[in-house]
């Protein structure tokens, strides 16, 4: 594979690839909510767009698996195993669990539950996997957490008929962890590409069967949805979720968990940026606080 895997380990080096792969799917995810919130304004509601974000990316995952194994001198890896099916139906659910999240409490409250996903990385990694977990890693965590309710807490609404979605938004988070050791798992035998090419088999037809009995729309009303959607599936999807597994097969899991705080800063950038939404100075702190944490966490070896 042109990125090889290496072993699961939280003393693996800080891979100076793994770690533009890790940023860059970083910044291609947070893009997301722009294009969701476009599709919809074009007629296609979330669950149906969550569906055409996989969907539409299948043919271009496809070329990119190809490519990767003739330069890598292999031929054509099996596109499905146990780990991929895995990971395909656990973020389906991560999917799934954060749009009904959204329908049932404040996108702020959704946002900031499904960022407690290392976390949930961590807990599984020491009470599953036995793994040694450094001591800046739960320090690197606070301060992220701490930097998302500064990004996006003033937000939030307590209100306890959002319990639902509160609960849905933390089922995001532990959907997203999971999936992060699936995909691990695969990348120990495919590559990047062909690891979520196949995941994504399994996801989007669990996807349109949900928006189908959701009876969401399919179809956009002009150009510009379509424009929205294909974005969606080769940034959001193909891009983000593609650069993630090349991140997987190269940093620790704990470490790359991290990229959901990467994420949240990207999201409300754009929001600033594209949508014209304030950033005001208690979300720049909650950003830096953020970026502290991540540097806190990091490995300490650098490898090229």
């Amino acid at each position: 594979m042109t990125d090889p895997s290496l072993p699961s380990s939280m003393s693996r080096g800080l891979d100076s690839f793994g770690l533009i792969a890790l940023v860059g799917g970083a910044l291609a995810m947070g893009i997301s909510p722009i294009f969701v919130r476009f599709a919809a304004a074009d007629g296609v509601p979330a669950f149906a767009s969550a569906f055409w974000r996989v969907a539409l990316a299948l043919p271009l995952l496809y070329a990119w698996a190809l490519a990767e194994e003739r330069k890598a001198g292999a031929g054509p890896k099996p596109t499905m195993n146990k780990a991929i099916f895995l990971a395909g139906l656990l973020f389906a659910g991560d999917l799934l669990c954060w749009h009904i999240a959204i329908l049932n409490t404040s996108v702020a409250n959704a946002t900031f539950f499904g960022t407690t996903t290392p976390i949930w990385v961590v807990l599984t990694a020491w009470l599953v996997f036995r793994q040694t977990i450094p001591r800046t890693v739960p320090f690197g965590i606070l301060l992220c957490l701490l930097g998302g309710v500064a990004l996006i807490g003033r937000s939030m609404e307590l209100d306890a008929n959002h319990v639902k979605g509160d609960l849905l938004g933390v089922g995001t988070a532990i959907f997203f962890s999971l999936y992060f050791f699936a995909v691990q798992e695969a990348r120990k035998v495919s590559g990047a590409a062909r690891s979520t090419f196949g995941l994504s088999l399994v996801t989007a037809p669990i996807l349109a069967l949900t928006a189908w009995l959701h009876g969401d729309a399919f179809m956009p009303q002009s150009s510009s949805g379509y424009a929205a959607l294909l974005a969606m599936a080769f940034v959001s999807h193909a891009g983000g979720q593609g650069l993630l597994a090349i991140a997987l097969g190269r940093l620790p899991t704990v470490f790359t968990s991290f990229v959901i705080f990467i994420e949240a800063i990207a999201a409300a950038l754009l929001a600033w940026l594209v949508l014209g939404e304030p950033l005001v100075a208690v979300q720049a702190l909650g950003g830096a606080l953020i970026l502290l944490g991540i540097y806190v966490a990091r490995p300490r070896e650098v490898t090229p």
